[in-house]
């Protein structure tokens, strides 16, 4: 799919609208297994050089328990190119009806069998922006089911501002809403995805996923986009992160 096929505007009424929107088949053969190939080269070898806050295990000890990877564009030319082009670009400059300001790119999956379920959350509450305008692009990498841990997102939550959230025990998710109930499941739409679909969500979409018991991974790429006329409070975040990372390198799983 190229970035001329999409109707921008009918993308951008249904993000505003819902605070998320789908697009099937948005990398599809060569450039698809280009991804993967690259994932996977990153994998064998940047992963053993890079810092051990950026990459998260369910169990440190076994490789085969990669759960996240974190601040891909900052270690590898590939990954700093891949969310400048263009075709991404362009998108999240459309949905947010701003310049877009590439910031993060991580990777993540559910491991078969014992994959976490993701709390429900907000990634404004992490972004730190006034106004909290932002995108965060969602590639699925495998077939996405509610079997092995898809994602859910309550449609209009975006126009209800942040709710408030807490700590949680999850490793690469550490905030989680403290007041999701009945009525926020009842609301949820879960999204099914094969590989080289698209999910895009508001910052401020209230969103989860449920744990992995299946045999199959749950794995997927994240681009984060700001909206130019966001700022983001630098101080507390770098406050923020300081006192992450001493949790992480403490918790046996970076």
């Amino acid at each position: 799919m190229t970035a001329t096929s999409l109707d921008y505007e009918q993308l951008k009424n249904r993000f505003d609208a819902e605070g998320y929107v789908a697009i099937p088949g948005f990398l599809a053969g060569l450039e698809l297994e280009e991804l993967k190939g690259e994932l996977d080269r990153y994998i064998a070898q940047r992963v053993p050089e890079i810092p051990r806050t950026d990459v998260y295990y369910e169990d440190r000890n076994d490789p085969g328990t990669l759960k996240q990877m974190a601040r891909l564009r900052q270690h590898d030319v590939y990954f700093a190119s891949l969310i400048s082009q263009p075709k991404w670009l362009g998108l999240a400059e459309a949905l947010l009806a701003d310049k877009a300001v590439p910031q993060e790119l991580e990777w993540f999956n559910k491991p078969p069998k014992i994959g976490d379920p993701t709390p429900p959350h907000q990634d404004g509450y992490y972004f730190m922006l006034v106004p909290n305008e932002a995108a965060t692009l969602w590639l699925a990498l495998d077939t996405v089911d509610e079997s092995n841990g898809c994602v859910r997102y309550i449609p209009g939550s975006h126009r209800k501002g942040l709710r408030p959230h807490a700590r949680t025990n999850v490793l690469g998710f550490s905030q989680g809403i403290t007041d999701y109930g009945v009525e926020d499941r009842k609301a949820e739409v879960p999204m099914l995805a094969q590989p080289g679909d698209l999910l895009i969500h508001h910052a401020l979409t209230v969103h989860r996923a449920d744990a992995n018991p299946s045999d199959r991974h749950r794995r997927s790429i994240g681009l984060v986009y700001y909206a130019g006329r966001a700022q983001q409070d630098s101080e507390r975040l770098a406050a923020y992160q300081k006192e992450l990372n001493a949790e992480l390198q403490g918790s046996g799983k970076v």
